[in-house]
């Protein structure tokens, strides 16, 4: 089978992932999951899809992130890995879909505007 390809983005974080059939590696920046993501929350997030599409160590993963922090890396991949697991089967849509695991999630940081201390916050106001 020939390597799948899949962007995935959160943020500011962009990972590109790369799966193809294996024995169910992932390598995150040329790091193992494990020494990359150093909470089981945030491994937990990447194999999501996995679990939920019951394809757990059947793909081996390499994915490229960059950006942002690693909460934001970490739901970057788990995009990506929906999407390619998608464009494999199609079937996986259905059971991804209602997890929201194939929407991107578009909250971003809101810019600082000028006159102000950052995008909302107001500098001190002073009578006299």
């Amino acid at each position: 089978m020939s390597t799948t390809h899949a962007i995935g983005r959160r943020k500011t974080s962009v990972a590109r992932v790369y799966l193809k059939e294996g024995t169910g590696s992932v390598t995150v920046n040329h790091r193992e999951l494990n020494n990359y993501f150093a909470t089981a929350m945030l491994q937990y997030k990447v194999n999501q899809p996995f679990a939920i599409t019951e394809t757990l160590g059947k793909y081996d993963v390499k994915v490229n992130v960059e950006g942002g922090g690693i909460t934001g890396q970490a739901e970057a991949i788990r995009l990506g890995i929906s999407r390619a697991l998608v464009s494999i089967n199609p079937e996986n849509r259905a059971l991804l879909k209602p997890d929201g695991l194939m929407t991107r999630d578009p909250r971003m940081v809101e810019r600082k505007k000028f006159g102000q201390k950052k995008a909302r916050k107001r500098f001190q106001f002073s009578k006299r």
